[in-house]
């Protein structure tokens, strides 16, 4: 038996006794964040305990989504789950063999909460999808639904724009045009799929990987959510506050070139950075400048050659 094989998949689904949203709930999406898996399981002992009953509706947990890198403490398997993610007639790795189970898992439910943590100290945040659009990149039409939803995870940072600005990544490291499908395939995630299907989903970014306040916040969040969606005998949540608030976009993304590219400080996301301010230098000496005023985001000082190094956003008042 090889060491894949020797996993399975598993989802816990309660349901009440009226009609209402589906709502799934995923952690350990990456195996070395377990945040969302501690708050689902709290989440799952209150209601076998019967501290908590799903009236209307119906809750589907995905502690670990994940289990090979799960059991490995690593952010993948065999490689990042939350890329490429489709049913696969021809698995190829252990993660196309997730997707072919969970692909259709998600696609039974109306909306996603998907719960991440970070590597690098900095706040919680949540990842929101597009504008209501019928373009061809990521058409949608639930914008008002999920950013009401995200007003009331319990954090007051929101980022937009991922998979066109992970798109444009994708288009330059090719090297020229290519097919947008291609483009969907490099950027596809658990949210990107809920989409896709017809649903809507937010990603929430809990806080550092060790910070024991994270499973906290995701904690919070399923709450928030079964109590916003009306699954649980609670008053919804009120939204944050338009004062509280910090949206930003990502505006581009910025690759490894060489594995000696170096930053010239430690970056954690949402660090602040100016206009012609120098984020680190190429291996042959070249300083790496910031194109404009915002915040940096998602820098990875252990990213591989040609591969995704760091993330500018800017601020985004409109919201």
């Amino acid at each position: 038996m090889s060491d894949t094989n020797k996993f399975q998949f598993k989802s816990h689904q309660y349901s009440g006794q009226c009609a209402g949203i589906k709502l799934i709930v995923t952690g350990a999406v990456h195996g070395n964040e377990t945040c969302g898996t501690k708050a689902i399981q709290r989440v799952m002992r209150e209601l076998d305990d019967g501290q908590l009953l799903i009236r209307n509706g119906s809750v589907t947990f995905v502690p670990v989504t994940n289990p090979l890198a799960y059991a490995k403490g690593e952010r993948s398997g065999e490689r990042n789950l939350n890329r490429n993610l489709f049913p696969n007639s021809n698995p190829q790795d252990f993660e196309d063999r997730i997707a072919n189970w969970l692909c259709p898992l998600l696609a039974q439910h109306d909306v996603l909460l998907d719960l991440h943590s970070f590597n690098a100290d900095s706040e919680p945040f949540v990842m929101v999808g597009p504008r209501d659009n019928d373009g061809p990149l990521e058409p949608f039409r639930h914008e008002q639904q999920e950013r009401a939803m995200a007003r009331r995870l319990g954090v007051r940072r929101f980022v937009d724009g991922w998979l066109r600005t992970y798109g444009d990544g994708v288009q330059r490291r090719l090297r020229g045009s290519i097919e947008l499908q291609t483009v969907l395939r490099y950027g596809m995630g658990t949210t990107e799929y809920m989409r896709s299907t017809g649903g809507y989903a937010l990603t929430l970014e809990c806080g550092q990987h060790a910070d024991p306040q994270a499973p906290e916040v995701a904690y919070r969040a399923i709450m928030n959510t079964l109590a916003f969606h009306g699954l649980i005998d609670a008053p919804s949540p009120d939204p944050i506050a338009p004062e509280r608030m910090e949206a930003l976009s990502m505006v581009a993304v910025y690759d490894k070139q060489h594995a000696d590219d170096r930053f010239s400080r430690p970056w954690s996301s949402f660090d602040p950075v100016t206009q012609g301010q120098q984020i680190g230098s190429r291996a042959d000496g070249t300083p790496v400048l910031a194109e404009f005023d915002g915040r940096i985001l998602f820098p990875d000082a252990a990213a591989g050659a040609n591969s995704e190094w760091y993330y500018l956003t800017r601020a985004n008042p409109a919201f």
